[in-house]
C-alpha cells in the first residue's frame, strides 16, 4: 500500500511536470501567433516531454493499484490529476492552434 505521503508526493510531481508543460504550451501558442512556428513546435514538444514525465508518475500509482494495493485519495493527488488532464487537453489544442496560425499566415501571405 502506498502511504498518503507517497501519494501526495506523486500528486506534487504531477502538478510540477504538468505545470511546466502548461507553461511551454502557452508559450508555444504565443510563438505561433507571432509567426515563429519552429519555436512553437519546439515548445509544444517540450510540453509533451513534460506531460510524459507526469504520466509516468501517474502510471506508477496506477500499476500499484491494479496490482491490488489500496490507495488513499489526497487532495494534492486530485489536483495533480486535474492539472495533468487539463494540460493534456491544452497540448492537443495547442497543436491544432499552431496549425491554424500557420494556415492563417500562409493565407495572409497569398494576398
Amino acid at each position: 500500500m502506498a502511504t498518503k505521503e507517497e501519494i501526495s508526493m506523486v500528486g506534487f510531481a504531477l502538478v510540477a511536470y504538468a505545470g511546466d508543460a502548461r507553461t511551454a504550451a502557452v508559450h508555444a501558442l504565443d510563438a505561433a501567433e507571432a509567426g515563429d512556428f519552429d519555436k512553437a513546435n519546439e515548445l509544444v514538444e517540450k510540453a509533451q516531454q513534460d506531460i510524459n514525465e507526469a504520466h509516468n508518475q501517474q502510471t506508477q500509482l496506477l500499476s500499484q493499484e491494479a496490482g491490488g494495493a489500496e490507495m488513499d485519495v489526497t487532495f494534492i493527488m486530485v489536483h495533480g490529476q486535474d492539472t495533468l488532464m487539463t494540460t493534456m487537453l491544452l497540448i492537443d489544442e495547442t497543436r491544432y492552434m499552431i496549425r491554424m496560425f500557420k494556415r492563417i499566415k500562409e493565407l495572409e501571405n497569398k494576398q
